[in-house]
């Protein structure tokens, strides 16, 4: 729920299991958690399972001097007023309960400090580069581009708000092969279009909208050799205006052309070569990669000169310490997945540790219409884009759509599902439960924050329950910067929606008594403010009117 009283908690266990004598065979961090189900306490301890094992004595039996001494230690450390009682339930869980004036005050502190109440400084200003999507300027954004989009963009958002300092960054690959393919493929479609008969391969980009850049090349009489260029810039300008349209922005576009004239790809060659991780073999140049647990050695240059993709990469990454980034964090495709190892290889090489790389692999997703999936195909061109997913659905419900699974696991996207205007909708329900504490509070003719405020008469299951839901959410960011997966808080504003929903179904607001009506209005603009928080942080419009 809130650090403070989690500290205070795992200081109070701690301190027992010194009085007991166990804090020395207990070598593990306290496992302070939240129970699954709310009837079991606030907060629950399984030290006395993992104890049982070490003392060779009944997991209860062990909970039962633990709890114990806890009731001695609170009363001692006069937290009688924040816990109320501590008890084993089940197997031999340590369960605490809490007062309901420890949840009346950190109510009333939402209310009088906002979203800043909701925050946690975990980050310390620690600088950080997230570079995300980093598609290739050869066709419009896919579905797998957009999901990564919006993981990267929301994950950027809860770093931020954890204070961390962060720069968003797109890594733009506007030079090789690709490029060249691209510009040929814009030449033949214009051949094509003034008449000539062409055998088109089928490893060129096939998707219509190489003739739209053909007429446009021919239009402005731009030269064969400078098609594949034309084409990249062409293509760039409308991934830069879908992603604008997706809410995503980028603090910086970083070009690997710009990088091979910098140098800087060269002097990362010789810093490695002086660290004596760069041999040559069969007229090839290798990277050592081998000396930090990678499979095997790998090719950076090849025997005609050539350099692999490893090479900018190498240096691309190095660059980034270079300005000051303490952490890095990568999002990637599936099919990238092999090669995080030899990059991580290469930040070591360079004396940085392992764990300054975070590297996300995004799953695919698959676009469901009419309970079908959407058949794609990326050879013949024919794949749901980002635009199409944008103008179906809008984007609300297309970034909450793609956060609602973990990262690491497979999404199917139900079009007809996002589109729905009823509880259906997990982006609508949420957004609904928003709209509805607005509407109550534009009708109620008293302001619950002025002057004296009594939570006090706030008993009802529904009324502490929504509280304790609300004071979960820095639960929620914590573990969503520990997973590196933001997809948590989706899960979270559903979960407080529906908190609300059974508060608001069951018990009225306006036209109670004044002291009741002012704390339940005090409660549902509690609710509202960190409703509005995770949904700013998800990058979805706060509607007050549905």
């Amino acid at each position: 729920m809130q650090n403070d009283i989690q500290e205070k908690l795992t200081a109070l266990v701690s301190r027992c299991l010194e009085h007991l004598g166990w804090l020395e065979e207990y070598k593990e961090n306290i496992p302070l958690d939240l129970p699954t189900d709310n009837r079991f306490g606030d907060f629950t301890v399984n030290i006395a399972l993992k104890l049982s094992k070490i003392l060779k004595r009944s997991p209860q039996l062990i909970a039962a001097e633990l709890v114990d001494c806890l009731e001695k230690e609170i009363i001692k450390s006069k937290l009688s007023d924040l816990i109320s009682k501590v008890k084993v339930e089940g197997a031999g869980f340590v369960n605490f309960y809490l007062n309901a004036g420890y949840f009346h005050a950190k109510l009333k502190e939402i209310i009088s400090c906002g979203k800043e109440a909701l925050k946690l400084d975990l980050g310390k200003g620690k600088k950080v580069l997230i570079e995300f999507v980093s598609a290739n300027p050869t066709g419009c954004l896919s579905v797998a581009h957009a999901r990564q989009a919006a993981v990267g963009d929301c994950f950027a958002n809860i770093l931020e708000f954890l204070n961390f300092d962060v720069r968003r960054e797109y890594y733009l690959n506007d030079e090789g092969n690709q490029i060249n393919i691209l510009g040929l493929s814009v030449e033949l479609r214009l051949k094509e279009l003034k008449g000539e008969k062409i055998e088109f391969p089928e490893n060129y980009y096939q998707g219509d909208y190489i003739y739209d850049i053909a007429r446009q090349a021919d239009i402005r009489r731009i030269k064969a050799a400078d098609l594949g260029d034309f084409a990249a810039d062409y293509i760039l300008k409308i991934i830069k205006k879908e992603l604008i349209d997706f809410g995503v922005h980028f603090d910086s576009w970083y070009s690997q052309k710009e990088l091979a004239k910098s140098g800087k790809i060269q002097q990362a060659f010789d810093r490695l070569k002086d660290k004596g991780f760069l041999y040559e073999q069969d007229g090839a140049l290798w990277f050592k990669s081998t000396a930090f647990g990678d499979d095997k050695d790998r090719v950076i240059v090849k025997s005609d000169g050539s350099q692999t993709y490893l090479a900018p990469d190498i240096a691309y990454h190095q660059d980034k310490f270079n300005q000051g980034f303490s952490w890095l964090i990568n999002l990637w495709g599936p099919d990238h997945h092999g090669y995080i190892n030899r990059i991580r290889a290469s930040i070591e090489a360079f004396g940085h540790k392992s764990d300054e790389l975070s590297v996300i692999i995004v799953q695919l997703a698959t676009i469901f219409r009419n309970g079908q999936p959407v058949q794609m195909s990326t050879r013949s061109g024919q794949y749901i884009t980002l635009r199409e997913v944008l103008d179906e659905v809008g984007r609300d419900a297309a970034r909450f759509f793609f956060l609602m699974r973990r990262t690491s696991s497979h999404l199917d996207f139900d079009l007809e599902v996002a589109k729905k205007q009823s509880a259906e909708n997990p982006v609508y329900y949420v957004q609904y439960a928003h709209a509805r504490i607005c509407s109550i509070l534009r009708s109620s003719p008293v302001a619950p924050d002025k002057g004296d405020l009594d939570l006090s008469v706030l008993k009802e299951k529904e009324e502490l329950g929504l509280i304790k839901k609300m004071l979960e959410f820095k639960v929620v960011l914590n573990i969503c910067l520990v997973t590196n997966d933001p997809y948590m808080v989706t899960v979270y504003l559903q979960e407080l929606s529906t908190s609300f929903h059974k508060f608001y179904d069951l018990h009225r607001v306006l036209g109670q008594e004044d002291s009741v009506t002012r704390a339940r209005l005090a409660l549902i603009k509690g609710a509202k403010i960190v409703l509005a928080t995770g949904l700013e942080l998800l990058g979805i419009t706060l509607l007050e009117k549905m």
